[in-house]
């Protein structure tokens, strides 16, 4: 059962839940990918409410995202199992199937293809209204250095040299499961 809520009468529990990571869901076809995600900004951007989150250029869920457009935040919620967020974070979507490994439970959404995972309860079903690659020359040297070394490859899950893409996701509907 869906309690459907304001989402921003849960802004404190969603952004201090991204400090210890949250999980981006994607669908394409029959293939579900839940990524962690530790970066992300829910705001107000064109009048509309907007959870941006960001995605080096050379993840499998950008490619997810650039093919459906949609995606849901899942969200911790009380207590969980730690490993989903550590499994999510460490392995790739094109190599595994994260969801069956875990034994996740997917909740279909109401608004996009992208499902809910009942494990992580609070839910946002965004719609990508737009989407910006970085400007590598526009962030600082120190923040360049540290979070997008040239020496490390792109297979590196936490710092490599892939700029992030900014998908701003306008929030369609937001629940708990």
């Amino acid at each position: 059962m869906k309690q459907e809520i304001q989402v921003f009468d849960y802004a404190k529990e969603i952004t201090q839940a991204l400090s210890k990571g949250v999980l981006l869901t994607t669908r394409v076809q029959d293939k579900v990918n839940s990524m962690t995600i530790g970066w992300g900004t829910l705001g107000v951007v064109w009048g509309e409410p907007i959870f941006i989150v960001f995605v080096r250029e050379g993840r499998f869920t950008r490619e997810q995202l650039d093919a459906s457009g949609e995606f849901t935040v899942n969200i911790p919620y009380g207590s969980y199992d730690r490993k989903i967020l550590g499994y999510c974070g460490a392995h790739s979507g094109r190599d595994t199937d994260k969801i069956r490994d875990l034994g996740l439970t997917l909740v279909d959404a109401d608004l996009v293809k992208a499902p809910a995972i009942r494990e992580l309860p609070l839910t946002l079903e965004c719609r990508v209204l737009y989407r910006q690659l970085q400007d590598r020359n526009a962030i600082p040297e120190e923040i360049r250095e540290a979070m997008y070394p040239e020496d490390v490859d792109s297979s590196n899950p936490m710092a490599n040299r892939d700029y992030h893409v900014a998908y701003y996701g306008k929030i369609l509907k937001a629940y708990l499961l």
